[in-house]
């Protein structure tokens, strides 16, 4: 779940509502940049950019759920989200996207030396489309973060944006 720009009560609005689907489809629910508000909807874990809380303190709030690390294109960075025992790490962006602006660019180079670094979850982030994804997961990335692509399509409505990624 990510949204930036809500006050705290409107994402506990939306996350109630959000984790119910996330149940019901058997998906796990993962809450951006905030493990307080991952704490209080219950989530199955945070996903922890930068300069959000570090992990540390993450795993403080949250316990034993799921934190993954955005690592942006830096094998340094990996290493230190796995030392730190990081359930997942996310790279990118890999491809250009309106969804935020885009200070690090990733390339399959990178998919391939995280591998090499880890056997934890390696997630593609940034300008995912049902034209590039398979590239990706062709090339040791084990998951997608696809947000452009499904909420600001101007082709496919949500559901069916996903359908075009099947």
């Amino acid at each position: 779940m990510r949204f930036k720009k809500y006050s705290f009560e409107k994402k506990i609005f939306l996350g109630k509502k959000i984790k119910h689907l996330c149940k019901k489809n058997n998906v796990k629910f993962i809450v951006n940049d905030d493990p307080i508000l991952a704490k209080k909807l219950n989530a199955d874990g945070c996903h922890l950019g930068q300069k959000d809380t570090n992990i540390k303190e993450a795993k403080k709030i949250i316990g034993n759920k799921i934190i993954g690390i955005t690592c942006h294109n830096s094998i340094k960075l990996a290493k230190e989200a796995v030392k730190n025992k990081a359930n997942y790490i996310a790279f990118g962006a890999f491809f250009p996207t309106k969804t935020k602006k885009v200070k690090y660019k990733s390339n399959i180079k990178t998919l391939n030396k995280a591998q090499k670094l880890t056997n934890i979850p390696i997630v593609a982030i940034g300008g995912i489309t049902n034209e590039n994804y398979k590239k990706l997961l062709l090339n040791n990335a084990n998951f997608l973060a696809i947000s452009g692509y499904i909420w600001n399509n101007k082709k496919y409505k949500p559901t069916e944006a996903i359908e075009s990624l099947i």
